[in-house]
């Protein structure tokens, strides 16, 4: 079974809706991935923040469950977001090369260009979320395959 992540810019009392939805980035501004679990967004916050591991997993509670999809919808923290919206390229580069290295991602395949393509891609939802007062969250649904 892998999962479907899709991380959402919308407005913070749209948890439910986005939840619901069977594909929100049909309906807000958002990017897909797969197998973004919740461990590798609890480590991203990590390595961006220095936050402790645990600490960072800590933040990653889902904020809502869709009854009928199953999926999971997390806030991310504010902190997060300000961090992906401020980064440049040249600490977008040593941010993805310490992902990699780590057992969440390392573990999954995921290599260094991947990586930055998606903090890149992140970076670029956070921006256009702050520059129209949203937040970020994070979809995700299980895949039967």
């Amino acid at each position: 079974m892998s999962i479907l992540t899709q991380f959402i810019a919308a407005e913070e009392d749209e948890v439910e809706a986005i939840g619901d939805a069977l594909n929100p980035t049909d309906l807000w501004s958002g990017i897909g991935l797969r197998d973004m679990t919740i461990a590798r967004i609890a480590m991203l916050h990590s390595v961006l923040t220095g936050d402790l591991f645990e600490d960072a997993a800590a933040r990653c509670e889902p904020v809502y469950v869709s009854p009928a999809e199953g999926a999971l919808v997390l806030r991310l923290d504010e902190e997060l977001m300000e961090r992906l919206a401020a980064l440049d390229d040249e600490r977008l580069e040593a941010v993805a090369a310490e992902l990699t290295a780590t057992e969440a991602f390392e573990t999954a395949g995921w290599d260094e260009e991947e990586v930055a393509t998606m903090l890149a891609d992140l970076a670029e939802l956070a921006r256009l979320a702050e520059s129209q007062g949203q937040v970020l969250f994070a979809w995700l649904h299980p895949l039967h395959t």
